[in-house]
Parts: C-alpha cells; sequence; structure tokens
C-alpha cells in the first residue's frame, strides 16, 4: 500500500482535567512514550498542540485513514479517554518539505 501524507486533528475527550497542564495529565509517560515510538519509526512526521484550543495536530505517513485510527487507538490516552481522534484527511504539501 501506498503511503500518503495525511493531517490529524486529535480532542480532548471527557477525561482530560482542564486545570492540569499536558504534562500533569494522567499517563502522560505512557502517551509520551507511544507518541516519540511513532516518531522514531517515522509514522508521525509533526505533532503538537494547538494553542488556546483543545486539539492537537499531526501530520503522519500512512497507507489509510483506517490505519491512522488503528494506530492512534493504541494510545495510553485513546484507551483512557484524553484523547480522540475527530479528523483524519489526506493532505498535499505544495510549499516546503520534511525532510
Amino acid at each position: 500500500m501506498t503511503k500518503q501524507l495525511l493531517v490529524v486533528i486529535r480532542t480532548r475527550g471527557p477525561s482530560w482535567q482542564s486545570t492540569r497542564p499536558i504534562e500533569g495529565q494522567a499517563d502522560w509517560a505512557g502517551h509520551a512514550t507511544f507518541m516519540d515510538a511513532l516518531a522514531n519509526e517515522g509514522f508521525v512526521l509533526l505533532a503538537g498542540p494547538l494553542e488556546e484550543t483543545s486539539q492537537a495536530l499531526l501530520v503522519v505517513r500512512a497507507g489509510s485513514s483506517s490505519e491512522v485510527h488503528a494506530r492512534l487507538a493504541a494510545d495510553p490516552w485513546t484507551i483512557n479517554g484524553l484523547l480522540q481522534t475527530t479528523l483524519v484527511t489526506p493532505w498535499t504539501l505544495r510549499l516546503g518539505s520534511l525532510g
């Protein structure tokens, strides 16, 4: 299957504690380790919170949106209701590069 670039929006779920910083959320270490592994294997290319929103943006390289949903389902923050994937859509990079 040919890999393509996809943009992913993840939104805070019902278990998110709005009074705590991102690093103070439940199982921050597990989530960070999971995301680092996805980045190290080249699945996640860019990721980070969208400031002043309840969302995070990821740019991934995957074969399909189904693959993205399946991979992110294993994130401890997905399992624990801290994040939910709300959008996965193909993206065409027209300016710049991902290196």
